[in-house]
This record gives structure tokens, C-alpha cells and sequence, in this order.
């Protein structure tokens, strides 16, 4: 039987800390001990790969390779690969609770190229050694941001026709020629790995575990399409037939047009989903349980035609189903999964649910509009579930409860038995954690009761997402002891 627990979602951006953006640093071990404190067993983060356009944690340069934002530098200082005058000379971002994504493309980078060219000489093996190790994945992923950094950056769409295909003579002479630039890439990828395994190390002993997090689809300009071509719906000048998104819902009008390539399901039937075995496997190297993010895309998905203005005229086109996870029980086991299954559903994807096993998820903010019958509401819970106040898509509860129609905070205040004397961010906390479902997760800023200039993203919009970093000192024993009691009480 499943234990009941909790834990916070809190994405590594939005830590504290003096670099610029949350790392895997003194803030995040900090975390940890407070999640220890507070009684919490889940730390939840968003997705850990590669930002470029958009900042978006959803829309990554790799499925595999980590974010170089999130390297600590002071073990690159301790190691005399940076210097503290150069910390100085190369800020990382004024606004310590803001995250400024330009001035970290620009700064960081140069400070983690300034690391690589004084680390190159002596750490030749140890990152020979794992490259050899990760070149499965890594190769891809070196090679091609070595020849996206040799075209100022844009995307490989737009290169040279005998660049776009990975098999040309002109990528493996660009291969033989570039082995420095492209072991810079390695260099930041055996750093971020190494970090990375320390902390969740760190965590897993206090018995807390990590939940990660992917994206159902991949990047249009990712290594894994340039690498993969054939396993996605290109033409033969390998841009997107067809592209992903989802149909006009309560959270736009048009529709979310995201731009993903779709896959192309039937070759990779074809290969035994290799592709989604291996990235299934290297997701629970470094996670202890995997949310899939828009699970109801492996059912059917919405495809739209590329160069579409929205996402208004698109159809529904039937997924893998079961066959895919029938595969990776087969290869990998039973796994801890999380399937995102919020938005339109029909009979068919609770149907996929039920049979993979894997809980939803149920966000209490969608509760409450009177007008209609909610399976949101904790009544309608069954154990086998997921309950948060709210998602990274969502505003704070403190946010919802300013912009809400009356009716509907009518309705969650009589519920919930809400009241300004125990603070409305948490009798909706109390709401989720007295629910019967399993596992509840609490977003940081409803727990700071904070309204939404903490939000971390409004879903169809571009600028000013992903951004949040939480204050330094609001980890306090106070917080950790209140979370702790509510834990007990609700014997999560």
C-alpha cells in the first residue's frame, strides 16, 4: 500500500542565492534541510534542461543534457577555475528575486567558458571518461551546439542544407575540427551531472525524495530532432509538417499553439520506442519519481499545420496508447510516474490511466465554479492521485483568490471553511492535505502566502515567465514547524 505524503514544488531558478538564478548550491542544500524540517518527503522541480528562446524549462535544446544556469560556481571558485575578480566584473543579475535570463546567457557563459579553458589541460580524463560514458546522448548534443555556437547561435533549421543532416561528411569533418568547443559543451554537462547527484544524494539520505519533471514533446531546434530526424514528421528539408499544441480551453481562446515537432509514432513502433526508453531510463538516473507533462498526448494529441497563426484549426490524431508503456514496463520495470492529465479528457485517456496505474493529478483551483459538477473537488478524490493548490500554469492561490469571479470564492470559502484568521493560502493548503489522495504538493509561494507577481508562468504568453526567486530569509524554523504540524495532523 501507498504512504501518504507531501512535498513542495519548487523549481531550482527560484531558489535563493547570490548568482543570479537559483543553483545547485548553498540555497538548495539549504532547501533540502528545511523540506527536513518541515516534515516533507517530495521536493517536486520543474524540468532541468537547456533554456533558449522563451526561457521556458518546457522547451529545451536537449531531452538529456542539463542547464548550465543551475552549476554552482563557488566549487569552480574553490577550484581556482574562476576568479572572484571576475565574479565581480561579469554580474549575474541585480534583483535578487527576479531572474534575468539575458545577462546569464551572456555573464554565466563566459564565466563557465572562462572555467573550461583553465580546467581543459587537467581534467582531459575525467571528462574523456564520461563523455565515452553519456555518448549515447552527448555526442548529439556537443556536436550540435558546437556547430549552433559557429552559427551565431540560430537555429539549425536555418544552417547550411549540408549541416542539417547529422550523417553529412561536412558534420563529421566539423566533428574531426571542433573536438575543443564541442568538449566545452561536455565540460558543462559533467559539472551539471556531478552537482546535481551530489544534492539529490543529499536529499535521498534525509529519505526526501526528487520529482522531476518532462515535457511530452521536444524542442524544435533540439539536438534530439536534428539527431533523430527520421522519428519525427518532417519533410525532406527536415522542418515540421505538423506541430503540436492544444485546442482552445479556459486558458486561451486560440488555443496553445507550442510549435513541438510531432513524432512520427509508427517509426518509432518500429524500433521498440528506443527513444523513449532511453529517455525514460536517464529521466530516473536522476529522479526518484517522473511527472510526464500533458499525458493525454500519448492517447490522442492535437496536431496543427506548421505555420499555423493558432492553434483553432488543428484535429485530434490517435497516440501510442498502451503499446508505448506496455514497452517500458517491459525494458525498465514498474516506475513511479505522474501523469499530468488536466485539460480535455475524454473516456479514452482515463481509460490509458487507469490501465498504465499511474495517479493523476488534481488541482484545487479548478474547483470551484458552482455551475458545474467538479471531479476537482476532495470529495471526489480516490487515493491513487496527486492534489496540489496549484501548478507552475497556474496563479497563486493568494493571486486566484484577487481575480476570481465571486461566486466561485463563495463557493470555495463555505467548502473549505475558509477564514482571514488562519489565512486563506492555507485552508486551501488544509484542503489538499486532508484530501485522501496520496500525495499532496504544495507550491513555495502558497505556502508564503504570496499573490501573482510570484507566478511563475501564464500559459500562451511570452516574457516575463519562469523569473520567481524566492527571499533569503523566508526558510524559517516558524514556516518549517507550522508545514511540520499540519504534516502530523494529516498523518502525511
Amino acid at each position: 500500500m501507498k504512504k501518504r505524503s507531501s512535498g513542495i514544488l519548487m523549481h531550482i531558478s527560484s531558489l535563493p542565492g547570490p548568482y543570479g538564478i537559483g543553483d545547485f548550491g548553498k540555497g538548495a542544500y539549504e532547501f533540502v534541510d528545511f523540506l527536513d524540517r518541515a516534515n516533507q518527503r517530495e521536493w517536486q522541480i520543474l524540468p532541468l534542461g537547456i533554456t533558449g528562446y522563451g526561457d521556458s524549462p518546457y522547451q529545451n535544446f536537449s531531452a538529456f543534457a542539463g542547464n548550465p544556469y543551475f552549476i554552482d560556481l563557488d566549487e569552480l571558485l574553490s577550484q581556482g577555475f574562476i576568479e572572484r575578480e571576475e565574479l565581480e566584473n561579469l554580474p549575474l543579475g541585480e534583483d535578487p528575486e527576479k531572474v534575468d535570463y539575458g545577462i546569464l546567457y551572456r555573464n554565466k557563459m563566459e564565466l563557465l567558458r572562462r572555467a573550461y579553458k583553465r580546467a581543459y589541460r587537467t581534467m582531459g580524463s575525467e571528462l574523456k571518461a564520461f563523455y565515452e560514458e553519456e555518448k549515447r546522448w552527448l555526442r548529439d548534443y556537443a556536436l550540435f551546439m558546437a556547430i549552433k555556437a559557429d552559427h551565431k547561435g540560430v537555429s539549425w533549421l536555418r544552417w547550411p542544407a549540408n549541416y542539417k543532416d547529422i550523417h553529412s561528411g561536412a558534420v563529421l569533418e566539423f566533428e574531426k575540427n571542433h573536438e575543443k568547443e564541442m568538449y566545452f559543451h561536455v565540460f558543462i554537462q559533467y559539472y551539471f551531472f556531478k552537482q546535481w547527484k551530489k544534492l539529490k544524494n543529499y536529499a535521498n539520505d534525509k529519505n526526501i525524495r526528487i520529482i522531476g519533471d518532462i515535457p511530452i514533446y521536444v524542442a524544435e531546434d533540439s539536438s534530439d530532432v536534428w539527431g533523430n530526424s527520421s522519428l519525427f514528421k518532417v519533410n525532406e528539408h527536415f522542418e515540421p509538417i505538423t506541430v503540436a499544441g492544444c485546442p482552445p480551453d479556459a486558458f486561451s481562446d486560440t488555443g496553445q499553439l507550442w510549435g513541438n515537432p510531432i513524432y512520427n509514432w509508427e517509426a518509432m513502433e518500429e524500433d521498440g520506442y528506443r527513444w523513449w526508453i532511453e529517455r525514460i531510463r536517464s529521466s530516473f538516473d536522476i529522479y526518484d519519481v517522473v511527472r510526464i507533462d500533458h499525458f493525454r498526448g500519448f492517447e490522442a494529441y492535437w496536431e496543427i499545420k506548421n505555420g499555423s497563426e493558432n492553434a483553432v484549426h488543428g484535429q485530434w490524431i490517435k497516440g501510442p496508447n498502451m503499446k508505448l508503456f506496455r514497452k517500458i514496463r517491459e525494458e525498465l520495470g514498474d516506475l513511479d510516474i505522474i501523469a499530468e492529465d488536466l485539460g480535455f479528457l475524454t473516456e479514452e485517456v482515463h481509460e490509458l490511466i487507469k490501465e498504465t496505474g499511474y495517479p493523476g493529478m488534481k488541482v484545487l483551483q479548478f474547483a470551484f465554479d458552482p455551475r458545474e459538477e467538479s471531479d476537482y473537488l476532495p470529495h471526489t478524490y480516490e487515493r491513487n492521485a496527486v492534489v496540489y493548490t496549484g501548478t507552475h500554469d497556474n496563479e497563486t492561490i493568494m493571486g486566484w483568490v484577487r481575480t476570481v469571479k465571486s461566486e466561485d470564492m463563495i463557493h470555495a470559502g463555505k467548502y473549505l471553511k475558509l477564514s482571514y484568521e488562519e489565512g486563506i493560502n492555507w485552508g486551501f493548503i488544509r484542503g489538499a492535505y486532508g484530501s485522501v489522495a496520496d500525495l499532496c504538493i504544495i507550491p513555495m509561494q502558497d505556502f508564503l502566502g504570496l499573490g501573482n507577481e510570484a507566478r511563475m508562468n501564464i500559459p500562451s504568453t511570452l516574457g516575463n515567465n519562469w523569473t520567481w526567486r524566492m527571499k533569503g530569509n523566508e526558510l524559517t524554523d516558524k514556516l518549517a514547524d507550522k508545514i511540520a504540524k499540519l504534516t502530523r495532523m494529516y498523518g502525511r
